[in-house]
C-alpha cells in the first residue's frame, strides 16, 4: 500500500484503484484508522472513500463478534458453568 501525497486530490481511475485496495483491506479487517495511516490520509478521507464505494462499514468496536446469543442460550450457558 502507498502512502499518498498529503493533501493531494486523487481522482479517476487513481482513485477507483485505491477505492478497490481500501475496500478490500477494510473487508479483512483491517481498521480505517488504520488505513488511514498506513496511506497518509485523515479518518474522514478513507471513511469517504470506502463509502462511496458501497462498503457496508462495521460499527464501532471494530469487527463483529459473531452472532449474537439469544437469552435461552446465554441462561443454558450459564446453568451449564454450574
Amino acid at each position: 500500500m502507498a502512502v499518498l501525497k498529503k493533501g493531494a486530490r486523487i481522482t479517476g481511475s487513481e482513485r477507483t484503484k485505491l477505492a478497490g485496495d481500501l475496500k478490500k483491506a477494510y473487508e479483512r479487517g483491517i481498521s480505517i484508522r488504520e488505513l488511514a495511516d498506513k496511506h497518509g490520509r485523515s479518518y474522514g478521507f478513507i471513511h469517504r472513500v470506502l463509502s462511496e464505494s458501497g462498503v457496508q462499514l462495521r460499527g464501532r468496536g471494530g469487527a463483529t463478534r459473531g452472532k449474537a446469543q439469544t437469552k435461552a442460550q446465554r441462561l443454558q450457558t450459564k446453568a451449564r458453568a454450574r
